[in-house]
């Protein structure tokens, strides 16, 4: 069976990243750099697909470098801990913004109805906007 290797543009394109992507995750640590042939043209195999793949999908869910870091270097099922607490840590961070984003929903929908309101009324002067400056509208 051989082994299928690719150039650094094609496992960026089936991972769904650009080229520069690549080279940062191996400037950053997060993938290794594959040694430079005779021929001049890095070879990528699988392992390193399914390594691009995964830190793809941690940025996706929101963990950052320094997270997806910490979960490479977990030994796979041994670790369970460790990444529990990262992905808790991580769900926290998502709730806290999911809260501050239903907030600023209600804010502005609240804004939405008063101007609603004077337009419907024919009212010219438009409250929202010195609600906005004395951030009356953000509780």
């Amino acid at each position: 069976m051989s082994v299928t290797t690719m150039t650094i543009s094609v496992l960026a394109s089936r991972a769904g990243v650009g080229v520069e992507t690549v080279r940062y995750y191996q400037r950053s640590g997060l993938m290794t750099e594959p040694a430079k042939p005779p021929s001049g043209y890095r070879q990528y195999g699988h392992s390193d697909l399914q390594r691009l793949l995964f830190i793809r999908r941690a940025k996706r869910l929101g963990f950052s470098l320094k997270d997806i870091r910490a979960l490479l270097a977990l030994d796979t099922g041994t670790r369970c801990q460790t990444t529990r607490n990262l992905a808790a840590s991580r769900l926290k961070d998502v709730q806290a913004r999911m809260h501050d984003l239903q907030v600023m929903a209600r804010s502005l929908e609240s804004m939405v109805a008063s101007c609603d309101q004077n337009i419907a009324a024919g009212v010219g002067v438009c409250p929202a906007i010195d609600n906005i400056i004395s951030e009356q509208t953000i509780p």
